[in-house]
C-alpha cells in the first residue's frame, strides 16, 4: 500500500511540476525580467552621466518601487481595522494532523511537543518525521514519550502516553522527502507542517482548524509567526531587526491574500487541505525553499482545473521560531531563501504577466521579478552613496539628502502605523513604548537592510552556481526564552 501511495505521490509531481516538463518561456516574461535588468543599467549609468540627484537614479528607483509597496500595503490592510467576521452557523470541525520536520533537535523538541499537547484544541494526530537524526532524538522519544524504536520508515505505533503522537523514523534526505513520507501516514483531512524548533501559541491549532472548517476552498494557511533569538548582544540586536521586519513582512502577505495573490507561506507554521497537496504531488526535495515552491504549484494546478482554491494568513494563529543569532547564521540563512525564491521564480517563469492568474500573474509575479534583483538595485546605491560620500560630492549629496530624508520620514510613519495595526491584527492589546520601534525604522536602512541584500547577493552566487547548503543551525532563542 505505501509503495503504491507513493507512486501514486511521484506521478502527480511530474505532472503537476514545470521544473521537470518546462512550458515555453512566454515573450511578456522576458520583457518583464528582461526590463528589469535593462532598467538598473540604464540608472546605474546614470552615475557616470548625468550631475544633481539624477546621479543617484538607482537610488530614486530602488526608494520609489519600495514607496509605491508601502502605500499599497497600507490600503490593503485597511480592512484589519474592521471587526473580524466569525461564521454565523455551527461547523463541522475539519480533522487535523500535525508534522513535526525534525532533524537533530533533540534540545527543542520536548518544546515543540509540549505546546503540541498544550493546545486548547489537541490535535487528532501528531506525526514527528525524524529525518535521519543523531543526536540523541532516538533516546529522547523511547525514554520520555514511552515509544518502541520503528524499523527505518516505518511508522511506531501510538506513545503509551499521548495516544495521538507517532514516530515516523526516516533515513537522512531532506526535510521534503520527510515531510512527504509522513504526508502519506497522516489520517486526517487537513495537516499542519511545524518545524522542531518552533513554538505554538496555545490557541494556534484551534484557529487553524476554524479556519479550514469554515472555508472548503481554502488549501493552504500560514500563521503569524515571532522570530526568537538567543540573548547575546548580536542574538539581541537581529531579534529586534528581525520582529520588525517579519511584522511589515506578515501584514504585506495580508495585503497580498486580499488580492488571491498570497505566495509565501512560512513553511515552519504552514496548514494545508491534504488532498490538495497530494493531488499536486507534495513537496519538492529539489528545491531550497520548498514551502513556496509548493504555493506556486498549487496556484498553477488550480487555474490549470479551474478550482476555487485560496491561501491565507491567520492572524489569530500565531507560534514563536527560533531565529539567526548571528551574522554568519543570518547570511546562510536569507543565502538559502533567496537561492530558492530564484529558482521558483525562474521555474514557474511563464505564470509571470498570465491574466489567467488575476493579480497574482498580473501584479504579484511581475513584483517578484522586480524583487529578483532588489539586492543588486540596493546595494549598488548604498556603494553609490558611499562614494559621494568620500568624494564629498556635496551637488549631489545635497538633493539626494532630501530623497532619503523624506523617504525616511515616510517609513517612520508607516512603521508605527504598522506596528499599531499588526497588534490589533494578532488580538495582541499591548501598549509597549514605540520608542524601540522608532529606532529600528532609523536605523534599519543602513545596517539590517544593506545585511539582508548582502544575504541575498550570495542566494544569486548559489542559484548560479547551485553551490552551498543550508549548514547546521544553532537553536538558542527558544531554549533561552522557556528559560526565563
Amino acid at each position: 500500500m505505501k509503495d503504491s501511495q507513493q507512486r501514486a505521490l511521484s506521478a502527480a509531481f511530474t505532472a503537476a511540476s514545470p521544473r521537470l516538463s518546462p512550458p515555453p518561456t512566454p515573450a511578456r516574461s522576458l520583457l518583464i525580467h528582461g526590463g528589469v535588468l535593462l532598467l538598473w543599467l540604464g540608472l546605474f549609468s546614470m552615475a557616470f552621466m548625468v550631475g544633481g540627484v539624477w546621479s543617484w537614479s538607482v537610488g530614486v528607483a530602488y526608494i520609489a518601487y519600495d514607496t509605491v509597496l508601502l502605500l499599497f500595503v497600507a490600503w490593503a490592510t485597511l480592512p484589519i481595522l474592521r471587526p473580524a467576521r466569525r461564521p454565523a452557523a455551527e461547523l463541522r470541525p475539519a480533522t487535523l494532523g500535525v508534522i513535526i520536520a525534525s532533524h537533530n533537535e533533540a534540545a527543542v523538541l520536548p518544546v515543540t511537543l509540549a505546546a503540541l499537547l498544550g493546545q486548547t484544541d489537541v490535535p487528532d494526530q501528531i506525526v514527528i518525521a525524524d529525518d535521519g537524526s543523531s543526536d540523541g532524538t532516538a533516546a529522547l522519544l523511547t525514554t520520555r514519550y514511552g515509544f518502541t524504536e520503528p524499523a527505518p520508515g516505518e511508522l511506531s505505533a501510538a506513545s503509551p502516553l499521548h495516544p495521538a503522537l507517532y514516530w515516523l523514523r526516516l533515513p537522512h534526505a531532506g526535510k521534503a522527502r520527510a515531510l512527504n513520507a509522513a504526508m502519506l501516514c497522516v489520517r486526517t483531512e487537513t495537516v499542519l507542517t511545524v518545524d522542531g524548533d518552533t513554538l505554538l501559541d496555545p490557541h494556534a491549532i484551534a484557529a487553524v482548524r476554524r479556519a479550514f472548517s469554515a472555508e472548503p476552498e481554502l488549501v493552504a494557511a500560514t500563521g503569524v509567526i515571532t522570530p526568537v533569538c538567543s540573548r547575546t548582544l548580536s542574538g539581541r540586536c537581529l531579534q529586534w531587526f528581525q520582529t520588525y521586519e517579519y511584522i511589515r513582512n506578515f501584514l504585506s502577505r495580508y495585503a497580498w491574500m486580499r488580492l488571491n495573490g498570497l505566495l509565501l507561506i512560512s513553511g515552519a507554521f504552514a496548514a494545508f487541505r491534504l488532498d490538495a497537496v497530494r493531488a499536486v504531488g507534495g513537496f519538492d526535495p529539489d528545491c531550497l525553499v520548498e514551502d513556496y515552491e509548493l504555493i506556486h504549484r498549487l496556484h498553477r494546478h488550480a487555474e490549470a482545473h479551474q478550482l476555487p482554491w485560496r491561501v491565507r494568513v491567520l492572524g489569530d494563529a500565531q507560534a514563536h521560531t527560533d531565529a539567526p543569532s548571528s551574522v554568519p547564521a543570518f547570511l546562510r540563512q536569507r543565502r538559502r531563501w533567496f537561492g530558492g525564491f530564484l529558482q521558483t521564480q525562474y521555474w514557474y517563469r511563464a505564470m509571470v504577466g498570465d491574466r489567467r492568474y488575476g493579480w497574482l500573474g498580473t501584479a504579484m509575479l511581475p513584483v517578484k521579478a522586480i524583487d529578483t534583483l532588489q539586492p543588486l538595485y540596493g546595494l549598488a546605491a548604498f556603494a553609490l552613496l558611499l562614494g559621494y560620500l568620500v568624494r564629498g560630492q556635496l551637488g549631489i549629496l545635497a538633493p539626494v539628502a532630501g530623497v532619503i530624508g523624506a523617504k525616511i520620514a515616510l517609513d517612520l510613519l508607516f512603521h508605527l502605523w504598522s506596528v499599531h495595526l499588526y497588534r490589533r491584527w494578532i488580538g495582541q492589546a499591548s501598549g509597549a513604548s514605540m520608542v524601540p520601534a522608532l529606532l529600528a525604522a532609523l536605523v534599519e536602512p543602513f545596517t539590517f537592510q544593506i545585511l539582508r541584500h548582502t544575504g541575498a547577493a550570495l542566494g544569486w552566487w548559489m542559484f548560479l552556481t547551485g553551490r552551498g547548503t543550508w549548514g547546521r543551525q544553532s537553536r538558542a532563542g527558544l531554549l533561552a526564552r522557556e528559560g526565563d
